[in-house]
């Protein structure tokens, strides 16, 4: 799969489809609309933090990026009517490692939009030249570390945190 800058649509192995697109600065309000329908565990999971409400800051940071070293992937039932996901990708200065993190609305959950997802943005980290991304899950996220797992990331005790884990994937070149 090539990643662009431009819409696709990607289809889950439920056949659930969704159009996937990059975040910009007018997406704010959406993301924001997004994150009051994730339940408040999958917020604690998502900013590894107890948190209500995401932070207008963090909606800013989630929207207003680079492109390059920071990218925001917005996934919107496939008539562009809701938003339904989100899955930042955020590289290293060296851009040689980057990390993941996913987000899914609670009533679309269970259609393998988790999975879609992450291969898309593996799809854009390997583009960019990315040879390993990373996530950082809460030990009581199973359900994502499973999909993780399932896509080939390796677990490892993060020696300074026994209540996460990081994941790891190692990419091929494009």
């Amino acid at each position: 799969m090539v990643v662009t800058d431009q819409p696709v649509i990607l289809m889950t192995r439920t056949g659930f489809r969704v159009l996937v697109r990059p975040a910009g600065e007018a997406d704010e309000a959406a993301l924001a609309g997004l994150f009051d329908h994730v339940t408040a565990e999958d917020l604690r999971f998502r900013f590894l933090s107890s948190v209500r409400q995401v932070p207008r800051d963090q909606l800013v940071a989630m929207t207003k990026i680079d492109h390059r070293q920071t990218e925001n992937f917005l996934a919107f039932t496939d008539d562009g009517a809701v938003l339904v996901a989100t899955a930042m990708l955020a590289c290293a200065p060296d851009m040689r490692r980057a990390e993941v993190a996913v987000a899914i609305h609670s009533a679309y959950k269970a259609r393998g939009l988790g999975w879609e997802l992450l291969r898309h943005v593996a799809d854009a980290a390997r583009a960019r030249g990315i040879t390993t991304i990373e996530s950082i899950e809460s030990r009581s996220n199973r359900s994502a570390i499973e999909v993780e797992e399932d896509l080939g990331f390796v677990a490892n005790l993060v020696l300074d945190d026994a209540t996460v884990v990081r994941l790891s994937k190692t990419l091929s070149t494009p």
